[in-house]
């Protein structure tokens, strides 16, 4: 049986969603402006594509039910952290740090907290980064400021999160130890072809360098 809010609260929380989805757009903002200065002002963009998404209210009822908190507004601005979403797909996995410290050092935005499930997976296999960002929004009479998590992974990280995610909702949360351990193998694999791709990238690079007559001497790599 779905767990819906009620007429009032269901008000109040269409209203915080608007501001939300400013949040949301001001990261998703900040996000594109590094791809066009990757793009046209370095060597290389790190930055493949980036997926954005807002929580709708039924899926923010189900998280409060699971954890056993009223449906209120209140609570999913205060328990909920991850109501507005924004996900960069990196190239390699070196570049996620990159990424992400670019975004925390930006001055008007607070770290509320941080997560590495790039080096500590979960026990899942899962593997990301996740930082969650303090957003302002400049409102007619007032600053707003809301949190915005952002998760930053390779391709071959997405494609595992993606496909797992649609096994654990197939089995309801309930997944058969026998997929549960393909799954981990299947991201110990992933990290190792991230590694692998990494270093093909990285000998590309070298001999780039060693070809190309434009390239200073002092740039060349020994």
């Amino acid at each position: 049986m779905a767990v819906l809010f009620s007429g009032e609260e269901f008000k109040k929380l269409k209203a915080d969603l608007v501001l939300y989805k400013c949040a949301l757009n001001n990261m998703d903002t900040r996000v594109q402006t590094l791809v066009e200065e990757f793009s046209n002002l370095h060597e290389s963009n790190p930055i493949e594509h980036v997926k954005k998404r807002l929580k709708s209210p039924e899926r923010i009822a189900e998280k409060l039910h699971k954890r056993g908190c009223t449906l209120t507004a209140e609570n999913a601005r205060t328990r909920l952290s991850d109501i507005a979403g924004i996900r960069v797909i990196c190239s390699y996995a070196r570049d996620i740090l990159t990424i992400a410290n670019v975004l925390s050092r930006q001055p008007d935005m607070k770290i509320l907290k941080q997560r590495d499930y790039v080096n500590t997976p979960k026990a899942s296999g899962y593997r990301s980064y996740h930082i969650i960002l303090e957003v302002p929004i400049y409102l007619t009479d007032a600053v707003k400021r809301l949190p915005v998590e952002v998760q930053i992974r390779t391709q071959a990280m997405d494609f595992w999160a993606s496909l797992e995610h649609k096994v654990r909702y197939r089995f309801n949360d309930e997944m058969p130890n026998a997929i549960i351990r393909s799954l981990r193998e299947c991201s110990e694999g992933i990290a190792k072809l991230d590694k692998e791709m990494l270093n093909i990238q990285d000998i590309a690079d070298l001999t780039r360098q060693r070809k190309d007559p434009f390239i200073r001497d002092d740039l060349r790599k020994p």
